[in-house]
């Protein structure tokens, strides 16, 4: 981890077979294998974020005998930024079984005249987050402006003890972004940092619109 943000494809893995995945036109076709393959980097993600969690000494009961276990002091608040970050989402859940969850829909409006892009909060149902873990899990990372507004949805219900933010794949700007605007104890985690954005604010090389790819074209 650099600088506060861990970069999942820094060293080979599987991990990146299943980001390949998702980038390859000619594998998003299969929507299924692309829901799959979000899921999949959320459990790796899950599991490099675990290791950064707090465990705590405890004993178990086996058919033979008591021995010595670890187990998290505390689940995480999962939340997720619909409709693109729910297969993402999964793949958290997979691993944080006992975690509680919250959703939040934002969107990005049209460009304004100085071209800047705009994101609308339309939607959030959280659980209680005061001074508890949260893991916020958005499988695309551009401007960092819809993740920034899910932060302060989320500390409207109480500010995290720490935030991990998640994301398959991140731009530098959106990086940068967060980092620069967000002001409490938070760590970033991605499975690739990206080129750049384009001019339209689309992550380059990215894989396109995670949404539509995942679920199908909206109107």
């Amino acid at each position: 981890m650099t600088n506060g943000t861990f970069i999942l494809t820094d060293t080979h893995s599987v991990a990146s077979e299943f980001l390949a995945q998702l980038r390859d036109t000619k594998v998003q076709t299969d929507r299924s294998r692309f829901r799959r393959n979000l899921r999949r980097l959320g459990q790796i993600l899950a599991y490099e974020i675990s290791r950064r969690m707090p465990f705590e000494d405890t004993t178990v009961q086996t058919p033979l005998a008591k021995t010595a276990a670890v187990r998290l002091t505390e689940s995480p608040v999962l939340v997720t930024v619909m409709r693109a970050g729910l297969p993402f989402y999964d793949g958290f859940l997979d691993y944080f079984d006992r975690s509680e969850s919250g959703f939040i829909g934002a969107f990005r409006e049209e460009e304004s005249s100085d071209g800047e892009v705009s994101v609308a909060l339309e939607y959030a149902a959280l659980p209680d987050t005061a001074g508890r873990p949260v893991l916020l899990a958005d499988p695309m990372l551009a401007t960092g402006k819809s993740l920034l507004y899910a932060v302060e949805a989320i500390n409207k219900q109480g500010k995290p003890s720490h935030l991990y933010i998640a994301s398959a794949i991140a731009a530098p700007e959106g990086v940068n972004y967060l980092k620069d605007n967000i002001r409490q104890p938070f760590s970033l985690w991605v499975g690739a940092v990206d080129e750049k954005l384009n001019a339209n604010a689309f992550i380059v090389p990215g894989l396109g619109d995670a949404g539509d790819l995942a679920f199908g074209p909206k109107n």
